[in-house]
Formats: structure tokens, C-alpha cells, sequence
């Protein structure tokens, strides 16, 4: 059985929960189609990250990897670029801001995601959830996290199904903001990702 290893991240911005970590989390152990899942939480850290997911890369060896990451968006989006540069508004969990800083000086522009990404998301929509392809993961720790192990990816030579989806935040998450926020239940957020993998690891065979 092949080993697909599936991260989330802490929480940040002040949260008490991040749905891409509660999503993995639930799904560890689980064998989907002839994938096992392992999964693991990333911290909320320029640098710190990506040397996290590293290092489980080089531990695990994994077949295949699937990032998740919060959003504030309003379905699941299967990412297909992840780009060189790291550049938000809000400070990571060690209270770093970064402006307009490549994530590898050496690094390419851009990676496209290696994962399945179409029929992923018709997978998602077949499960009842909504979802599409998304062409921008961001430049926050999501991006930050994908383009890492893309690049990672490419420097060990290793060709493997490899990308991220972004998740939309929690009812409870939304209820605590004084704004209208998008947010999607749990059970369904894991229905449509458990989706997701099944047909990652039945396309990439």
C-alpha cells in the first residue's frame, strides 16, 4: 500500500482551530482506495515550515503529498501553482511579516502542482462538496509551503503527485468575526477531501 502523507497547519491569526489540521488529523491512518494516510501539523512560521515538511519528506517518503491550508474562501480549492515569493499582510505565529521575499533565491519563478488537480476537484463536487481548481494559492504560509515542496521535489530529482488545497474556515471560526465570512462544516470539509484523495491515488497510479 502506498504512503500518502497529508499536512495541515496550526492555528494562526489569534484562532483557536485551523479546519486543514482538524481534516488531517481525522484522516490519519485511514486507507483510502491503496493509500494509507499519515498525516501531520505544520507550524505557522516563514522558514520553520517548510524545514518541517522537509523533513518529513525525507523521513516518510511518501508516494504522494497533499498540503491543506485555511482559507477564507467559500469551497475547497485544489491549487495549481505555487510561486517564489512570500508576501502578507498578517505576521506568522513567531510575529514575522514578510514583504516581497522569494522563498528560494536560487529557486525557479513557479511550480505547477503535480497532483491531479482536475479530477480531484470533480471528485470533491461528485462527493456534494463544492470545490474548483484555483489558480493562486496565495503568498502566504500556504504557498509558502507548496512551492517548498515542489522545489524540494525537483532538487532530489523525485517525480511525485505533490500540491495543496485550501479549505474554507469553520462555522464556529466565522460566528466569532464581526464581518460576514464564508465557512463550511467540518464533516463536509473531510467528505470532500477524503474524495479528493481517492481520486489522487486512483489517477496516479
Amino acid at each position: 500500500m502506498r504512503k500518502l502523507l497529508l499536512t495541515g497547519f496550526e492555528p494562526f491569526g489569534g484562532e483557536k482551530v485551523n479546519p486543514s489540521w482538524e481534516i488531517a488529523r481525522s484522516l490519519d491512518g485511514a486507507e483510502i482506495g491503496d493509500v494509507k494516510v499519515a498525516a501531520a501539523r505544520l507550524p505557522v512560521v516563514w522558514g520553520r515550515a517548510n524545514e518541517a515538511l522537509i523533513e518529513l519528506i525525507v523521513r516518510e517518503s511518501p508516494d504522494l503529498i497533499v498540503s491543506l491550508g485555511q482559507s477564507g474562501r467559500e469551497d475547497i480549492c485544489v491549487e495549481r501553482v505555487g510561486i517564489n515569493v512570500s508576501d502578507a499582510a498578517a505576521a506568522d505565529n513567531a510575529g514575522t511579516l514578510l514583504t516581497d521575499a522569494p522563498i528560494d533565491s536560487d529557486g525557479p519563478v513557479a511550480y505547477w502542482s503535480t497532483l491531479p488537480i482536475k479530477a480531484m476537484a470533480a471528485a470533491i463536487r461528485a462527493a456534494g462538496v463544492p470545490a474548483h481548481v484555483s489558480n493562486s494559492a496565495g503568498t502566504y504560509l500556504c504557498n509558502h509551503v507548496m512551492y517548498g515542496a515542489l522545489h524540494q521535489l525537483a532538487k532530489a530529482g523525485r517525480c511525485i503527485p505533490c500540491g495543496l488545497i485550501h479549505v474554507p474556515g469553520l462555522p464556529e471560526q466565522a460566528a466569532l468575526k464581526n464581518r460576514p465570512e464564508a465557512s463550511m462544516g467540518l464533516e463536509t470539509q473531510i467528505r470532500g477531501i477524503r474524495a479528493a484523495l481517492e481520486a489522487c491515488g486512483t489517477v496516479s497510479k
